[in-house]
C-alpha cells in the first residue's frame, strides 16, 4: 500500500519547481502593472456608471411615455 502522502509531496515538490522557473517582475515593474490595472478599473467602473445612468434614464422616458406622460 502507498503512502498517502505520497502524491501531496510531489505535487508540492513539483509546485516549487516550476514557480522557481516564472519569471517574477522587478518592483518597479510590479508599480507600473499596478498603476495600470488601477487606471483600467477606473476607466471600467466609469464606462459601467455612465452606461447605468444612461439605461436608467432611457428605461424612466419609456415608463414616462407608457404611462401618458402626465
Amino acid at each position: 500500500m502507498t503512502n498517502p502522502f505520497s502524491k501531496i509531496r510531489q505535487f508540492y515538490r513539483e509546485t516549487v519547481v516550476e514557480l522557481k522557473k516564472a519569471a517574477w517582475p522587478t518592483r518597479r515593474e510590479l508599480g507600473r502593472l499596478i498603476v495600470v490595472v488601477f487606471v483600467a478599473i477606473g476607466l471600467l467602473g466609469i464606462y459601467v456608471s455612465a452606461a447605468d445612468f444612461a439605461i436608467y434614464n432611457v428605461v424612466d422616458l419609456l415608463t414616462w411615455l407608457v404611462k401618458g406622460g402626465k
